[in-house]
């Protein structure tokens, strides 16, 4: 097979999400709230039927997805899908949740797209980047991000899931001396910090590949990175990878990370409220 024009398939793409996430508008919008209940919402699998035929059709290859399961072939093009990266969050009635979109080449992120058709700001938000482009576009423009720059600082931001509001003072501690904006969706985290709102996003939980390989292609178009638990660059090698790539997870600047990924985070877990 030719390999794809990327920018031109990340165009498309994008066409494709925001389509995909007038499902999520319109599921926000139903007036006795969404349909689900835990980490499970009805229109995850609706949107991920979409997002499978229509992907699938731009680049015919391997595809992984969270809710219609995946079809590895060993083929050197995977597609990745999380339709809705914070489930749970968007059925208790926060805000940020994300479709979030990956394309792997012979396991490398080469291009995302993490679209939050729903956001506190009232306005939806679609992060994109692939190989060939020289920056992170951000709502069709082009964001200036180098992340290889940025150091942990006092005017810096560090994002960690919606919990931390539940624990603000040790979370204020263990992202000092940024400050922690506490938000749904490891993907819509990783994006955020491409775009350059913050230094690092940080999930304290085990993730799958969909929840991070866009996420991740976000951080390379910025010159960021995205580590595990132990510093190590994570990787999408195997299908056991796939299933879970890091206990948790740590994307953005090099030093950020390095300095965070070291700090007690076990104290979230064990401290009581």
């Amino acid at each position: 097979m030719q390999n794809p024009n990327l920018v031109q398939l990340l165009t498309q793409t994008i066409e494709v999400v925001v389509r995909a996430g007038q499902l999520l508008i319109a599921e926000w919008a139903r007036m006795d709230g969404p349909r689900g209940q835990g980490d499970k919402a009805a229109v995850d699998e609706e949107i991920e039927q979409f997002l499978h035929q229509h992907l699938l059709r731009l680049l015919p290859c391997d595809f992984w997805g969270e809710e219609t399961g995946h079809r590895l072939t060993g083929h050197s093009w995977c597609w990745v899908v999380d339709p809705n990266d914070g489930t749970a969050d968007f059925l208790k009635g926060l805000k940020g949740s994300a479709l979030s979109i990956g394309l792997l080449h012979e396991q490398t992120p080469v291009l995302g797209v993490v679209y939050a058709p729903v956001t506190i700001e009232g306005v939806p938000d679609c992060i994109a980047w692939a190989e060939g482009m020289a920056e992170v576009s951000r709502n069709g423009q082009p964001v200036n991000t180098r992340l290889s720059a940025k150091r942990l600082s006092s005017d810096e931001f560090v994002m960690v899931s919606a919990a931390a509001i539940n624990k603000p003072e040790l979370n204020s501690e263990l992202c000092q001396p940024s400050t922690f904006v506490a938000m749904p969706s490891i993907a819509y985290r990783l994006a955020k910090v491409a775009a350059g709102e913050g230094v690092c996003g940080v999930s304290l939980y085990p993730v799958s590949a969909h929840d991070v390989v866009a996420g991740h292609a976000l951080l390379r178009g910025a010159g960021g990175v995205l580590f595990d638990e132990r510093g190590q660059t994570i990787t999408y090698v195997t299908e056991a990878h796939m299933q879970t790539v890091s206990q948790r997870c740590f994307g953005g600047s090099v030093s950020a990370c390095r300095i965070l990924l070291a700090r007690e985070w076990d104290r979230i877990f064990k401290e009581a409220f």
